[in-house]
């Protein structure tokens, strides 16, 4: 009797069990070659409730709307380069979903950050922000000869400064804050929070040249400590705390 080898069997896929959501996508546009100001534009778009937000703009950029400008590269909410106003909250478009903003049939409201020059649509001018990061130093400074081996640090050093390491420099909390909105000279939460990050790392040793750059008057005296910068963080870091741990690592070098 002969064997027979059976053979694979075909199995439809099951029909999706989500129905679509229809909804208006109101984005606050500005092409300063066309535009004496700007202005919103709605956009009505069929989605999925567990789409993001980026989803919905590719969309509009591909289909629609092929002029519309924002940024974005990873998309998975790692390289910080789509934070936007979304619904009136600094967010990652990449990381929130339609169903948790709105429901069936509602409006998203989409615009640029605050308190940076918007060069296109929701493309604002990053280098005034990159300015106060480059400014404190975010890097390991220690001259110290070298070790024969790892500058070795424990566990509990490290969980010191851990959370700062998190910040993917989005902007989100810099751009979230009123004195930034104020004050753009204002240093910022995000440079602040990287500057904490080295301050506390128990093998380096440039903290002191950071301190003279922070206590100025543009610098973390300026921090009123509205929590703005901790809501608006899409890694969960504890802006507010970290600020006020510099404040009293300035404050107790100068005693």
């Amino acid at each position: 009797m002969t064997a027979t080898t059976p053979q694979p069997q075909t199995i439809p896929l099951a029909p999706s069990m989500v129905a679509s959501w229809k909804v208006n996508v109101k984005i606050y546009r500005y092409n300063p070659e066309q535009d004496k100001k700007a202005h919103w534009e709605a956009y009505p778009v069929e989605c999925e409730p567990g789409d993001r937000v980026l989803d919905l703009l590719n969309y509009i950029k591909w289909y629609v709307e092929p002029s519309l400008a924002y940024r974005r590269s990873c998309a998975h909410g790692v390289c910080g380069s789509d934070a936007m106003l979304i619904n009136g909250r600094n967010r990652l478009a990449c990381k929130i979903l339609v169903k948790d903003l709105i429901k069936n049939g509602g409006t998203l409201t989409v615009e640029p950050i605050r308190g940076l020059k918007v060069e296109k649509d929701l493309i604002v001018d990053m280098e005034p922000f990159f300015d106060s990061y480059r400014s404190v130093m975010p890097y390991f400074i220690n001259d110290d000869p070298t070790p024969p081996g790892e500058r070795l640090q424990s566990p509990a050093e490290r969980e010191v400064f851990d959370q700062g390491t998190k910040c993917i420099l989005c902007a989100a909390c810099t751009t979230s804050c009123p004195i930034f909105w104020v004050n753009g000279q204002y240093i910022g939460p995000a440079a602040i929070v990287q500057a904490h990050r080295f301050i506390f790392d128990s093998r380096d040793k440039g903290a002191a040249e950071r301190f003279k750059q922070l206590d100025q008057n543009t610098g973390i005296w300026r921090c009123r400590t509205a929590y703005n910068c901790t809501e608006a963080c899409p890694r969960d870091i504890p802006v507010t705390q970290l600020i006020e741990e510099v404040k009293r690592a300035v404050l107790y070098q100068s005693v």
